[in-house]
C-alpha cells in the first residue's frame, strides 16, 4: 500500500473545498437515500467534517497502530446511531466515487486499489469494536438532567445522571444530543473524575450560532433528557506510566474541564494518602468573567501540590497576567520533567505546544486531544476558547 500516494492525494482533495462534501453527500444520499435520516435535518453545520475526518483518517492508515484505540472508541460511539457494516460500506463507496471523480487521471488502479484497502482497514476495526461493545453496553445513554447553571453570559454548567452507569477516565469526552436539536451532536468532557452516585458535570460554551450550545446554554433545563454516546479520546488520558509525573496543564476556556477532571482525581488521592504529583494549571480567557471556576480554583491553589495562573487577554484593566496564556506559561516556565496536557482551540494548542517545545519539552510529552489533529476546524475561533465546532454525526471531535 502507497501511503505517500494516499496522502497526496488527500491532501489534493482537500484543495477543492466545499466541492467535495457537496458531492460526497449527495452521492451518498442518493444511493442510499434511507441514510439521510440520520443527519441533521439542517446540513450547514455537517459541511465536511464526515468526509473531512474520513480522508484523513484512512490515508494516515500508516499510523494505524498509534491510533488503534481511538479507531475502536469510534466504532463503539457510532452505535449510537445505529450504524451497521453496510453503512459502513454505503460510505466507503461513496468516498471512493468521490475521490475518483475529483481526482481525475490520477485516479488509478494501484491507487483505487490503496484507498479501498486502507478504508477497508479502518472500516473493519470501527465494526469489530461495535460488535464487540454490544454484548456488554446499550448504543447510548439516557442523561437525566438534575442541574442547569449559568455561571457567566456564554457559559453554563450542566450535571447529569446517566442511565446506565457510563464509564470513563479523565479526559476522555462523550457526544451529547439535545431534544431539542434532534440528531445534531457535540463532544463535551466530563468536568470530573467518576464519581459513586455516577453524574457527570459538563461545561458548555456558548458558540455564536452553535444550535448544540445555545440549546444546552440558553434552553435545557432539570428533568430534560439529553443522549450520550460512549467515551472517546485517549489523548488526555493517563495510563499507567503517566500516574505520579508532574504536570503543567494549560487550558483556553472550557478547555479547563477535561483538565479539571483529573485535578479532582488528584485531590481525592491527595486528602486519602497525602500524595500527589506538583501541578501548575493556567487557565486563559478572554474576559474575567469567563474565569468561571476562580474561586474553585483559587481554594485548590491552598493545597501544598497545586499552583494556578489565571490569564485574561481581552481586558486591559484586569489586575493579573494578561495576554496570551501560552506566552504566561513561556514567561513563568514549567517543571522539569512535566507532562504537558494542553486543552483549547486548534491555534491555542498549536501555540502552546510550540513554546512548551522551546521550554524543552519533548513533543511525546505535549499532549493535546488527537480530536485537534483529526479534524481541520476552518471556523475562526478566539485565542483563548476552547474548540467550539459543533459535531453531527462522523466527525472527529
Amino acid at each position: 500500500m502507497d501511503t505517500a500516494a494516499l496522502k497526496h492525494t488527500w491532501s489534493l482533495a482537500e484543495t477543492l473545498g466545499d466541492e467535495v462534501p457537496l458531492f460526497f453527500y449527495s452521492h451518498l444520499f442518493y444511493t442510499h437515500p434511507e441514510l439521510r435520516a440520520m443527519f441533521p435535518v439542517a446540513m450547514a453545520t455537517q459541511r465536511d467534517r464526515l468526509v473531512g475526518a474520513l480522508g484523513r483518517i484512512v490515508s494516515n492508515v500508516d499510523q494505524l497502530d498509534e491510533v488503534t484505540a481511538f479507531i475502536q472508541q469510534l466504532g463503539r460511539d457510532h452505535r449510537r446511531f445505529e450504524v451497521v457494516a453496510e453503512h459502513y460500506d454505503a460510505v466507503g463507496l461513496s468516498l471512493l466515487t468521490t475521490l475518483k471523480h475529483f481526482l481525475g487521471e490520477l485516479w488509478t488502479e494501484e491507487l483505487a486499489a490503496d484507498w479501498a484497502a486502507a478504508y477497508g482497514v479502518i472500516a473493519t476495526a470501527m465494526v469489530q469494536a461495535a460488535e464487540e461493545a454490544e454484548l456488554s453496553s446499550p448504543p447510548s445513554w439516557a442523561g437525566h438532567v438534575i442541574g442547569v447553571e449559568r455561571r457567566s453570559m456564554d457559559i453554563a454548567v450542566v450535571h447529569v445522571r446517566p442511565e446506565p452507569e457510563l464509564v470513563f477516565e479523565p479526559g476522555q469526552s462523550f457526544a451529547v444530543e439535545t431534544p431539542y436539536t434532534p440528531r445534531m451532536w457535540r463532544y463535551y468532557s466530563p468536568a470530573n473524575a467518576p464519581r459513586a452516585d455516577g453524574t457527570i458535570e459538563f461545561h458548555v460554551q456558548l458558540v455564536p450560532g452553535g444550535p448544540v450550545s445555545g440549546a444546552i446554554a440558553r434552553r435545557l433545563k432539570v428533568d430534560d433528557v439529553l443522549r450520550l454516546g460512549s467515551a472517546v479520546g485517549q489523548e488526555l488520558t493517563f495510563d499507567e506510566a503517566d500516574r505520579g509525573r508532574d504536570l503543567v496543564m494549560v487550558a483556553g476556556g472550557t478547555g479547563l474541564a477535561p483538565l479539571r477532571s483529573h485535578l479532582e482525581r488528584i485531590d481525592l488521592q491527595w486528602q486519602a494518602t497525602g500524595d500527589a504529583p506538583r501541578v501548575h494549571l493556567f487557565h486563559g480567557a478572554r474576559v474575567p468573567w469567563n474565569l468561571y471556576e476562580h474561586r474553585l480554583l483559587q481554594s485548590l491553589a491552598g493545597r501544598p501540590w497545586f499552583d494556578y495562573t489565571p490569564v485574561v487577554s481581552d481586558d486591559a484593566s484586569y489586575p493579573g497576567r494578561r495576554g496570551l496564556v501560552s506566552e504566561a506559561v513561556a514567561e513563568s516556565g514549567v517543571i522539569p520533567g512535566a507532562l504537558a496536557m494542553v486543552c483549547g482551540s486548534q491555534s491555542m494548542v498549536r501555540h502552546t505546544a510550540a513554546r512548551l517545545r522551546d521550554l524543552g519539552v519533548p513533543s511525546p510529552d505535549i499532549r493535546f486531544e488527537l480530536f485537534a489533529r483529526l479534524e481541520d476546524d476552518r471556523e475562526p475561533r478566539d485565542p483563548q476558547s476552547p474548540q467550539l465546532a459543533e459535531q453531527p454525526m462522523g466527525s472527529a471531535r
